[in-house]
């Protein structure tokens, strides 16, 4: 049975084509990986498919009584409201059918008995349907969620509006799982997620039984729950039965063999021409010539797609500081209320440091107590001398209005356009991505732009919190090199051990200091 059909798909912004002619279904039970690289429309597809964007031409439809559940991380969480109160708001038809209820029983007392038979009738269907979806066990399951994904740890009283970025991610996915939609629509949901919640969530997709469609850059994550993967690229979505592993060997496979084909092509193509042009001013041979012609004409020439440009990063370096970056005395981290016990913590000229444990600790409060950027609860920090900080934030507050090429000339005055123009095709942009506007980028692309910043700014000390969030695996391949080529110091934080575990020199628990209970 088709859940969903898309029919003839066509998108695009401004004069950047996204999607042409796209068609697409998904089936009961399909567990789907949405892959391709930063750019290609992935998370346009979504968008598209819930109904938040409406497509250049073609048409979404959804099966009849299809109740779809869809991580959006942009959705706004009231402030007054708690986790709770969140969480609680998955079961609000729930809700609403028991107001219905008791409106219902309140009626009672002012109908003649023929009325008060229908309304117990009713009642009671209503009452079944409560009892059959659980909704005297809310709050068991809510806690069940909600220890599940960690939420237990930052108290479920706790106001929504306090709470961090991984924080957030994780209550609207909590929420999301608790309605138990049909399909769940799960857009890079391992961003913020450390690593002991990644696993708790791959237990819960191995074991759905309904169907979802996930798109992710976490390889390991992404091959561990899906059965069947649908590629973007170029403007087509291709099916491919299996995990990510199979993909990209079948991928592989296809790829060499029309190479193959373009080659062999290709020399028959200069052979013929080649006939052609000695041949068709002989009158002896001049019927041979034209034969060749008419093949020529009548061949159908393989294309090959054009190489996408893979990024380069390279982070200039400053002058040398001094023998300590920074170094901190009884220093106690926190919004108002402490997150940390009194720290006395100093880095190195020459480490590499990343900052693990678990979401909402402190880790990003500690590096924005260390830039000064927040004041500390108590204690101090002191920065070392000559530092040149180059500073990678997790989020980035409001949409940049500029092109690509104004976000670049505004911080660096004195590029030329060209300079500017090569430097963001260094990152991997193309011309089409380096002239629009920053806000029409996905998340990967805008966090190009923001380390095509990075590399044109010399440093000795990279501050990088979640650098790797929404980039492809060229782009964080490519990034793990350049962060080990690069001679500077490095602080990080980074829920991918796989990333971060060949770059740096030191790991830096947090829990070991956090007043977080656990």
């Amino acid at each position: 049975m088709s859940l969903l059909t898309v029919s003839n798909l066509s998108h695009g912004f401004g004069d950047r084509a996204i999607f042409d002619d796209v068609s697409f279904r998904l089936l009961q039970g399909e567990h789907i990986g949405l892959i391709g690289a930063n750019g290609e429309g992935k998370s346009t597809f979504m968008n598209i498919i819930t109904g938040k964007l409406v497509p250049d031409a073609g048409k979404t439809e959804w099966a009849k009584r299809t109740r779809v559940g869809y991580l959006d991380q942009h959705t706004e969480l009231k402030q007054g409201m708690t986790i709770r109160d969140v969480l609680r708001t998955a079961f609000q038809y729930l809700y609403d059918m028991e107001a219905e209820m008791n409106e219902l029983f309140a009626k009672m007392g002012e109908v003649d008995p023929e009325e008060l038979e229908k309304l117990l009738e009713e009642t009671g269907q209503i009452q079944d349907a409560l009892t059959n979806n659980d909704f005297y066990t809310i709050d068991a399951k809510v806690e069940e969620i909600a220890n599940g994904l960690g939420l237990d740890e930052y108290g479920l009283e706790r106001d929504v509006h306090d709470l961090s970025g991984g924080q957030r991610t994780k209550v609207l996915l909590a929420k999301l799982l608790l309605e138990k939609p049909d399909i769940l629509l799960l857009d890079e949901p391992t961003n913020y997620l450390d690593v002991e919640h990644i696993e708790w969530l791959r237990n819960y997709l191995l074991a759905y039984d309904h169907s979802f469609i996930l798109v992710s850059h976490d390889i390991p994550f992404l091959n561990s729950v899906v059965n069947l993967i649908y590629h973007m690229e170029n403007q087509a979505l291709t099916r491919y039965p299996g995990d990510y592993d199979e993909f990209q060997r079948v991928y592989e496979m296809k790829k060499q063999q029309l190479e193959a084909a373009y080659k062999k092509q290709q020399k028959e193509i200069a052979n013929l021409k080649d006939f052609v042009a000695r041949n068709k001013a002989n009158a002896a041979t001049s019927k041979m010539a034209m034969s060749r012609q008419k093949k020529l004409d009548k061949m159908d020439v393989i294309e090959l797609d054009a190489e996408k440009p893979k990024p380069t990063f390279d982070f200039k370096q400053a002058r040398t500081p001094g023998k300590y970056l920074f170094e901190t005395n009884e220093l106690v981290i926190g919004y108002g209320e402490p997150l940390s016990r009194p720290l006395n913590l100093a880095m190195e000229r020459g480490q590499k440091l990343a900052l693990s444990g678990a979401n909402g600790i402190g880790k990003t409060t500690l590096l924005r107590s260390i830039l000064g950027e927040i004041p500390a609860v108590d204690g101090s920090v002191e920065l070392g001398d000559h530092l040149h900080i180059g500073y990678f934030e997790q989020e980035i507050k409001g949409e940049s209005q500029n092109t690509c090429i104004d976000e670049i000339w505004d911080e660096f005055p004195h590029m030329t356009q060209q300079e500017v123009r090569a430097s963001l095709a260094k990152c991997g942009l193309t011309r089409k991505h380096i002239e629009s506007k920053v806000q029409v980028l996905s998340g990967g692309e805008k966090a190009k732009v923001r380390l095509c910043k990075l590399m044109n700014k010399e440093t000795n000390l990279l501050v990088l919190d979640e650098p790797t969030n929404h980039l492809d695996r060229d782009a964080k391949e490519e990034l793990k090199r350049a962060l080990k080529e690069y001679k500077g110091s490095v602080l990080l934080i980074s829920h991918e051990p796989d990333f971060y575990q060949d770059v740096v020199t030191d790991v830096w628990n947090c829990e070991d200091w956090t007043t977080k209970v656990f």
